[in-house]
């Protein structure tokens, strides 16, 4: 039964993430003549057409976070101008090192470099990379731990503390880097136990971590508390902004509830933020920052004894797309301070509209206390049906587990006029179904869901994980 299930889920899945088959051509080799560039520009401009309508009006979480076709547009220009460009080459494209050095700084000016320790003194420190994404930053920063933990404290069995809201990143850097991961629980607000956090030091604990907010629920854990046990453990701390760092400072800075989460804290000493979400660069791109100079070096990859000759690069690519770092570049400086203050007004606003009106809906409750990026469950209806209800109202929301929820990380698209009542609407609707067929299947991710609860074995959902991704290069 259980095979069977597993076949049919796949089975439906491949219908859903392969719906070209039948209307464009597919290839398994070279074709014999290279195919008219405007006809192949002209399929490309039928499968964005068909896509498009998927995030422009703004009914997907996450994914697409400013999207205004100006923006795009402006976007694409500059990627244009910079396509060719190499930041391995540095002495053939300066200009690329340039606006990678600038995006750090003003990366880690808005998250507190200035105010280090409170020692303007001590601004210039603070100092980052550009990398691929967050999740490469949080890579690059794990293994920077554990790299500095080995030559200055001679740890060779490194461990990391993280709480279980802590991105998935941190579990593939502990699977890469063979670090060992000690998983800590969350209270019931969805933030990270200090205490428990202090009990899980030993000698080996090279970096604890913190969320400024969780990806799953949007909470900000306790990250003055838990850098300081770092800073009195004498071990590292990273705060994962990759979410929350292009929104916070302009959050605080308009009157909300922000906790401490930079370098303004004396035991943060390396932060990941994400250009290519709030900051609203193209994708990819991140900014991965470290309180020192020192600390950063056991990032960088050097070697002076290939016959290549010398070859050094700061992250794990050699080769990569200047033309991302350039967009970065572009888009903080076009939209400024003042740009990124007004977009995070009106996402928080939409915010509280959105979250007031899962509130009213009795079946329903908000995890935690999200600002923006949320949660919400039921403890009388199935969420995951809910979910499934909504996805048949056009809403692609992100199913979550442990406890089953289902959450809406909100941008820009979501703040045009009206969006978050016909967020409410749709979901006070889908609720009425569920309450009126309790009994009903349905597809999508209800089954999914429901298959890793029937089946909790965690070898047996990983290989249905990992068949998913062979179906993604499956032509």
């Amino acid at each position: 039964m259980e095979k069977k299930t597993n076949g049919d889920m796949m089975e439906e899945l491949e219908q859903t993430l392969k719906p070209y088959r039948d209307s464009f051509p597919s290839y398994t080799r070279l074709p014999h003549r290279g195919r008219n560039k405007h006809v192949i520009l002209a399929e490309m401009q039928e499968l964005k057409s068909r896509e498009e309508s998927k995030w422009k009006d703004g009914f997907v979480s996450g994914a697409v976070y400013h999207g205004d076709q100006e923006h795009i547009d402006f976007l694409n220009k500059v990627y244009a101008l910079n396509s060719q460009s190499n930041p391995l080459h540095s002495d053939v494209w300066p200009s690329t090192t340039k606006f990678e050095a600038e995006v750090v700084a003003m990366t880690a000016h808005m998250l507190g470099a200035n105010e280090v320790a409170g020692d303007p003194a001590s601004a210039d420190e603070v100092c980052g990379v550009v990398s691929s994404g967050g999740t490469e930053s949080i890579l690059l920063a794990m293994k920077t731990y554990r790299d500095w933990a080995r030559a200055v404290k001679g740890i060779r069995e490194p461990e990391m503390i993280v709480p279980t809201t802590a991105h998935a990143a941190f579990d593939k850097a502990a699977q890469y880097f063979q670090i060992k991961m000690i998983r800590i629980p969350v209270n019931d607000q969805f933030k990270a136990d200090v205490a428990q956090t202090a009990a899980a030091i030993t000698p080996n604990t090279v970096v604890l971590v913190g969320s400024a907010p969780s990806f799953p629920h949007g909470t900000i854990d306790p990250i003055a508390e838990l850098s300081e046990l770092a800073r009195q453990a004498g071990v590292g701390f990273h705060t994962d902004a990759c979410l929350g760092g292009f929104i916070l400072p302009w959050a605080a800075k308009l009157g909300y509830a922000v906790p401490s989460f930079d370098f303004r804290l004396p035991g943060v000493t390396s932060i990941s933020v994400d250009t290519h979400k709030y900051g609203y660069a193209a994708k990819g791109s991140s900014v991965i920052l470290y309180r020192n100079p020192q600390l950063r070096r056991h990032q960088f990859y050097t070697t002076s004894v290939w016959p290549g000759g010398f070859y050094l690069s700061p992250t794990f690519a050699g080769s990569r797309p200047g033309a991302l770092s350039a967009t970065a570049w572009a888009a903080m400086v076009a939209i400024g301070e003042q740009g990124y203050m007004e977009i995070a007004k009106k996402i928080l606003e939409t915010a509280a509209v959105v979250k007031e009106g899962i509130a009213a809906i009795p079946e329903l409750y908000v995890l935690g206390d999200p600002l923006w990026d949320i949660a919400f469950g039921s403890q009388t209806l199935d969420i995951y049906k809910i979910m499934d209800h909504m996805s048949a109202k056009n809403w692609s929301l992100n199913g979550l587990q442990d406890p089953p929820a289902v959450h809406i990380c909100l941008t820009h698209r979501h703040t045009q006029p009206g969006l978050a009542e016909r967020f409410i609407a749709d979901l006070q609707a889908a609720v009425e179904q569920v309450k009126q067929n309790p009994d009903q299947e349905t597809g999508g991710v209800g089954r999914l869901y429901g298959l890793s609860a029937q089946i909790p074995v965690k070898d047996v959902i990983d290989e249905f994980l990992k068949q998913y991704i062979d179906l993604l290069y499956k032509v």
